[in-house]
């Protein structure tokens, strides 16, 4: 331990044994805790405590002083586990008894703090320190501490049940853990007597019935096959295996949650990995016995396992499939539909739980819809996946949400009521869809699924969100079937056509909807339609002939923020593909669109039209576009005369980042073999001549700016930008030549000044000497590795650490305290 540390300890340590002192908050404790965790790794914990003799007296009023706070009382208990986790030192601390005082009967489980959950939470957790050794095995036997973990797994409070259980696990495996003879058995004596113990509270949980009693022993158990991977585990299996079954013969089954949490835990451990292992016999009649909605998790489970036999994996699979074979059963077949597929049969108990009410309905499809969603990526998930079938299914729950299935039993008739205007089962369904679009289909299918996507884009019952959606899973399918394989490039297939044929009128629509919502989801979706396809003839001309243009234009000015920050990134991507938004000449719209999108970054309230911009002519300048071509430096002059004002530090980084494509445009980009030339003019090569522009256009004195600003990304952007015009600028002899001359002065002046928070001072004039030598003046290196730090790094050492808490107490002299 540090000297000074050392000479603050006794003088802290009296201080939290005094009740009459203010406890200090419990962040420093835990930081406290932390320090002590750091030091016991590494050095002896009875070396330390023999050369600190404060904390055991600390720990001693632990015992004595009932009136400690129970903030400390619970410091205290941790602490003596974490100096107790090495066994030399739990000896030297029981040597006085120290250890079964405060954790035996006589101890904190005696005083009136224990009813406090932060009292018995602390003495769970410094006995979780405490058992890492043998001799702590016998000890939690002796004290009683084990006994007292059986009553507090069924605790008031959450928080003090959970750390119960993982700490009866961690007591289990450790007095098991050298046992490495899978034919133990606790009925023999060959277990270990605190094993005993523990398996015989299982068992009675388990024989119980009583959920709670269950639940507790189950979370046990599925902590320790979680942790525990040796051979005993086996072997307890073999012994509470019959007690688990006969959990299953109960209707309903006992905390089935928490029954499908122990079973995947086991089949995830290698203990259990051999295809003969009774666990699969169990997890087969789990799955048989437990209701559809519960079933669902464990089915899904198993079909993440990489070593089911498949039997099983056939049979988890046909559960996620039941509800959508009742949906396709329930209504007329589309066009193009392939049948119901192979072995999974018509369940009567999912039909009962499907349409026994609302909630049960909605509630077994959308897990049924989202379990397959997750599945269908998964390499190992499923040898044969029923792309078509899962396709109709999944258009036929749209049609039943929208009201044009058409129902060939009573069973559909209910269905039809239930979902109509489902929206929890629209979005799942839509969802999965869009998710099915990375497979193939039928062409009759895949026309329905087109169809029915623009039923719900023209619908005016579908919510804003079931319309986002919607958007989104019709992207999927377009880029999905206008995907040219050989290229990778997006080529306007016959679906696309058609569909992009058709969504105009319904664009127009939705752009002009009451709902905000809508209008910014229709927005983005125009930009992904740009992106993709704005090259293509045949969707300029549909796109041109509608009035979409005009009302993108128009939501500029949308009264909200982040509509017009979605236009402005939508009028953004239709210039770079040269789609006018008006009728007026190109030069005219153009230079109409720079200076309205420079009135929203100069006067927009909200900051994400404000960032939209930013993004937006950065990207106009990688691209050349033609109105920043033609004259850059006004560009850049008016974009950082309205920068210079603003106070959003995302504007701001944005801000220096175009700054960077800038500058790598003007002086060039850096020599490289490999470099692709930009699309701009050839770059001028003279580094005075850069500087001097970079000055005109204000882009220096933003960046010199920016490294004294209060938020650390801007300041980080900044010196990364003047790093690079550093290196850039040192090449040229004839500027660092001229740098003896220059005079920067007042350069320094307004930087000292801007650094004091003093933002008015102004900056001079930057000439090119005097740039280079403010460059080569200021320690960039040594600014950006400052920023690199977290935000305490100023101090948080525990020396700094321990003078806090003497300060918050009122125990250090004058000028001592460590006030960071």
């Amino acid at each position: 331990m540090d000297p000074e540390c050392s000479r603050l300890l006794p003088a802290l340590c009296a201080v939290l044994a005094d009740p009459s002192q203010p406890v200090t908050d419990d962040t420093c404790l835990e930081k406290l805790l932390d320090w002590f965790k750091t030091i016991t790794q590494a050095e002896p914990s009875v070396q330390l405590l023999q050369e600190n003799p404060c904390l055991v007296e600390l720990l001693c009023q632990a015992l004595r002083n009932q009136d400690m706070s129970t903030k400390v009382l619970s410091f205290s208990l941790r602490l003596a586990g974490i100096f107790a986790s090495q066994e030399d030192c739990f000896q030297y601390l029981q040597q006085g008894k120290l250890m079964l005082g405060l954790f035996g009967e006589a101890g904190a489980l005696g005083l009136p703090a224990w009813n406090v959950p932060s009292v018995r939470s602390g003495w769970i957790q410094g006995l979780c320190f405490l058992a890492q050794h043998p001799s702590a095995e016998q000890f939690l036997v002796n004290c009683g501490a084990v006994d007292t973990l059986f009553s507090l797994q069924g605790d008031s409070s959450l928080f003090v049940a959970s750390a119960a259980s993982q700490l009866l696990a961690q007591v289990l495996a450790l007095s098991l853990q050298d046992r490495a003879t899978p034919q133990l058995d606790s009925s023999d004596g060959t277990w270990p007597l605190c094993a005993q113990n523990i398996v015989g509270y299982l068992e009675e949980s388990l024989r119980s019935g009583a959920t709670p009693q269950v639940t507790q022993a189950l979370k046990v158990l599925t902590t320790t096959f979680g942790r525990c991977h040796q051979p005993w585990t086996a072997a307890l299996w073999r012994q509470l295996c019959p007690l688990v079954a006969c959990l299953l013969e109960k209707d309903p089954v006992p905390s089935a949650h928490s029954l499908v949490d122990l079973l995947l835990s086991m089949a995830r451990s290698p203990a259990f990995g051999s295809p003969d292992c009774e666990l699969w016999t169990t997890l087969a009649q789990t799955l048989r016995r437990l209701s559809p909605m519960q079933a669902g998790p464990l089915a899904l489970g198993t079909l993440k396992l990489h070593d089911c036999p498949q039997a099983l994996r056939t049979q988890a699979f046909t559960i996620l499939l039941q509800p959508l074979t009742c949906v396709l059963g329930a209504a007329a077949p589309p066009p193009g539909a392939s049948g119901l597929w192979d072995g999974t049969g018509d369940s009567p108990a999912m039909a009962d739980t499907l349409l026994a009410s609302t909630s049960s309905c909605t509630g077994l499809l959308c897990q049924s819809l989202a379990h397959l969603a997750e599945l269908q990526p998964l390499p190992h998930g499923v040898q044969a996946w029923p792309d078509a079938p899962l396709l109709e299914a999944a258009v036929t729950t749209l049609r039943f949400c929208n009201g044009s299935a058409v129902p060939v039993s009573s069973a559909g008739a209910r269905l039809c009521g239930i979902l109509a205007g489902c929206v929890r089962v629209q979005r799942s369904a839509l969802d999965f869809l869009g998710t099915l679009a990375q497979g193939t289909g039928p062409p009759e299918l895949v026309m329905q699924v087109f169809a029915v996507l623009l039923e719900y884009l023209r619908s005016p019952d579908s919510s804003p969100m079931v319309l986002k959606k919607t958007f989104q899973a019709s992207l999927r399918w377009l880029l999905s079937t206008s995907l040219s394989k050989a290229g990778g490039s997006y080529d306007p297939g016959t679906y696309t056509q058609q569909f992009l044929g058709e969504v105009w009128p319904i664009m127009q629509k939705r752009l002009c909807s009451p709902c905000w919502e809508v209008r910014d989801s229709a927005l983005e979706f125009l930009t992904h339609l740009t992106t993709h396809w704005g090259g293509q003839p045949t969707f300029r001309q549909a796109f041109l002939a509608s009035d979409v243009p005009e009302l993108t234009q128009q939501l500029l000015q949308d009264p909200e923020g982040y509509v017009r920050a979605s236009a402005v990134v939508a009028v953004g991507q239709l210039a770079s593909r040269g789609l006018q938004t008006t009728q007026e000449p190109p030069g005219a719209q153009q230079k109409s669109l720079v200076l309205e999108l420079l009135h929203i970054l100069s006067t927009d309230s909200e900051g994400f039209p404000r960032r939209a911009v930013m993004q937006v002519f950065t990207q106009w300048l990688r691209d050349g576009h033609a109105e920043v071509a033609k004259d850059p430096e006004q560009f850049m002059a008016r974009v950082f005369q309205a920068l210079s004002r603003d106070l959003d530090w995302e504007v701001r980084v944005q801000g220096l980042e175009l700054a960077h494509v800038f500058l790598d445009q003007t002086l060039g980009p850096p020599t490289c073999p490999y470099a692709v030339a930009l699309p701009t003019a050839a770059p001028s090569t003279d580094p005075a001549k850069v500087l001097q522009i970079l000055a005109r256009v204000h882009i220096l004195e933003f960046a010199f700016r920016a490294l004294f600003d209060c938020d650390r990304p801007v300041a980080q952007k900044s010196c990364d930008l003047l790093l690079q015009l550093r290196t850039r600028t040192a090449q040229d002899s004839g500027l660092q030549g001229a740098v003896r001359g220059a005079d920067p002065t007042t350069v320094e002046a307004a930087l000292r000044a801007w650094r004091a928070d003093k933002q008015d001072q102004p900056l001079g004039e930057l000439e090119p000497e005097v740039v280079v030598a403010m460059l080569q003046a200021l320690d960039l290196e040594g600014l950006r590795a400052t920023l690199a730090e977290s935000s305490d790094h100023v101090e948080q050492s525990p020396q700094s650490l321990l003078q806090d808490m003497l300060a918050a107490a009122g125990a250090l002299g004058e000028h001592e305290a460590d006030c960071y």
